[in-house]
């Protein structure tokens, strides 16, 4: 695909989309929610777009990782009430299904989240199928479906007990109170919080050391992370040594190649030791 900087995503029949944004620099696309006057709420629009988008991205060999934010100042307000008061859409179409990551589909290449502001109830979701999370300062989340009557289709009530513990996420989803960006990181929910001009260049830089890597090895892990997250820990044992027998035995090992990668590791620790 090889988007040039900061271009609208191109729709499912190849109709240009100002509301997702794509900039792709070396191997990392950053995908911007791009409806601000709307905190980015995920309207028919912007969910088609983020599917096609992510379609595309997943096809693009020159692509390796993958930056979701939204444009100041929220994150995502999840979906678009005032459309769905309005009857434009059944509620019950958005319920999405097994092989998603909530409203896009699901992809091979790593996922970063970037929250640069609100990420409330369908958003809250959205930033869960991110792989990690990197939080603004000003980034909140907050699960409002029982203040609004509806319930989670996206996987919320399995992945955010997963990231805070059950307790924590059935007192977020009981009240609907907001959860600020230090107490995020606190619980687990967040890898880092950084300044808000920092996000983006923070991400990238963890985008940048993750390309550095073994494109094959990064997804095979986190394969097995999600394939692990989805059975008991004892049978997430055997699917991980099963995965380690069809590596090995695909030949990704073999010792020129095991020894030339060792010495970049050991040059790289001593670089990030100093």
């Amino acid at each position: 695909m090889s988007a040039p900087v900061d271009t609208p995503s191109t729709g499912p029949e190849g109709a240009s989309s100002d509301v997702v944004v794509v900039h792709v620099s070396e191997g990392v696309a950053t995908v911007t929610l791009n409806r601000p006057e709307a905190r980015n709420a995920l309207s028919a629009e912007l969910r088609r777009a983020l599917v096609a988008t992510f379609e595309q991205l997943e096809a693009d060999d020159e692509v390796d990782v993958v930056v979701l934010t939204g444009a100041d100042p929220a994150f995502c307000a999840g979906l678009d009430l005032k459309e769905l008061a309005r009857g434009d859409h059944d509620l019950t179409s958005t319920v999405v299904a097994t092989g998603t990551r909530g409203p896009i589909p699901a992809i091979t290449k790593p996922l970063i989240g970037a929250v640069n502001g609100v990420a409330i109830t369908g958003g809250f979701e959205l930033a869960l199928h991110c792989d990690f999370l990197v939080a603004s300062e000003r980034a909140r989340f907050a699960d409002t479906h029982a203040r609004v009557g509806i319930q989670p289709g996206w996987g919320l009530t399995v992945l955010l007990p997963q990231a805070v513990g059950v307790r924590r996420a059935r007192e977020l989803s009981a009240t609907g109170n907001f959860l600020d960006a230090s107490t995020a990181l606190s619980w687990g929910l967040v890898n880092h919080v950084v300044a808000h001009a920092d996000l983006l260049p923070f991400c990238r830089a963890l985008a940048a050391d993750i390309v550095s890597n073994d494109r094959a090895g990064v997804r095979r892990i986190l394969r097995t992370y999600a394939e692990g997250s989805e059975v008991t820990a004892g049978e997430a044992r055997l699917v991980e040594a099963e995965a380690s027998r069809q590596w090995l035995a695909a030949g990704n090992a073999r010792p020129e190649e095991v020894e030339r990668r060792r010495q970049a590791v050991a040059a790289r620790g001593r670089s990030q030791s100093r």
